[in-house]
């Protein structure tokens, strides 16, 4: 490492009898050596540096140890016990950032923390990329209304038997944890009875409209894939791997649809993904432009490369260049998942005659 590492040596060096101020400067000095070549460090390298962090955060003010906060949690190699301490912090302001977003962080960290600190250090965990059970575990148990239905809502979060079973009794009389509860796929079928004998009546039928639609949404394109296959002598090898279709992804089978032709069946698989009638989604179809296509795409969370075999289809009277697909790309990956929702929502209020704020 050369210059770094005798910059590195100084500044450790220094600590001892230095100002407030000086200590602030000598931590954004350090993070930024280390920001720099954090991919090329050796693992004894990286052991110094976490060693001189550690001595630093504890001697300096909550705003410069926040800031250090925002800059090291989207880092994935970022030392790991100046990233504990910066978890574990009383002040949420600093420990957020590295709750949140740190891939560094183990769970038996994120369970101590979980366990000793503050609800707000808890939401925060609540809303971390991916969770396991045993933190989930601790969040239902410990968590406030907030925190629960965080991580209720949370999609990359996994709940243990136990955990789902504390979901229920903690959604007992909450219309909108059990509902959150309720829509979670992974919820074994008898605690989703379970849950349903205990809702209200809003809830029931919200409940039980959803898991109607999502059956009819996976019978229509299981029925499609059949008469493909029975038309086609030639499938795809994914296809031929899973007989019936059973085991095929929605996505793969919706690309099946548009690469075979069948627009027909295909149509009406996104009409139901959507919850918008067949014929607006024939109109899509043969757009030239295809802006309905991507806003619907984008709201029922089809990956780019779907999108792109359903545009390359195109409906009878559409055909699209290789220009017009690589710009519609474009426009696909600039669309936000929320935004083609609300503009969905406008279509489908306007479809259904209700007035449009």
């Amino acid at each position: 490492m050369g210059a770094p590492l005798a910059l590195i040596r100084e500044l450790d060096s220094k600590i001892e009898g230095s100002t407030s101020g000086r200590r602030a400067l000598m931590l954004r000095q350090l993070t930024d050596l280390f920001l720099v070549g954090a991919e090329h460090y050796s693992a004894e390298e990286v052991a110094l540096i976490d060693d001189i962090f550690v001595r630093l955060v504890a001697q300096i003010e909550e705003a410069a140890r926040a800031l250090l906060a925002i800059r090291l949690g989207p880092v994935a190699k970022a030392p790991p016990k100046v990233l504990r301490l910066l978890a574990c912090d009383d002040a949420i302001d600093v420990a957020s950032a590295v709750l949140t977003q740190s891939e560094g962080l183990d769970d038996s960290t994120l369970i101590v923390c979980a366990t000793t600190k503050s609800q707000e250090h808890m939401l925060a965990i609540s809303q971390r990329k991916a969770l396991s059970s045993p933190v989930t575990d601790v969040l239902v148990k410990r968590g406030d209304r907030y925190v629960v239905l965080s991580a209720a809502m949370n999609a990359g979060a996994k709940f243990s038997r136990a955990g789902f079973g504390m979901l229920l009794e903690r959604a007992r009389g909450d219309d909108a944890l059990a509902a959150c509860v309720g829509a979670r796929k992974d919820l074994p079928m008898p605690l989703f009875e379970q849950l349903l004998a205990a809702a209200s009546d809003i809830v029931r039928a919200k409940l039980n409209a959803e898991r109607h639609a999502a059956g009819d949404i996976a019978r229509a394109v299981e029925a499609a894939t059949t008469r493909i296959r029975a038309k086609t002598a030639t499938l795809a090898p994914v296809m031929a791997e899973s007989p019936g279709g059973t085991s095929r992804s929605t996505s793969a089978i919706l690309a099946e649809l548009a690469r075979t032709g069948q627009m027909k069946d295909l149509a009406t698989a996104l009409a139901l993904m959507g919850h918008i009638p067949g014929e607006i989604v024939g109109e899509m179809l043969n757009e030239p432009r295809a802006e309905g296509l991507l806003v619907l795409a984008k709201t029922i969370g089809l990956s780019w490369d779907t999108t792109r075999a359903i545009l390359e289809a195109g409906g009878e009277d559409c055909r699209r260049s290789a220009g017009d697909i690589d710009n519609l790309r474009v426009a696909f990956y600039r669309l936000k998942q929320d935004t083609a929702q609300q503009i969905l929502a406008f279509h489908r209020a306007r479809t259904r005659g209700e007035a449009v704020n």
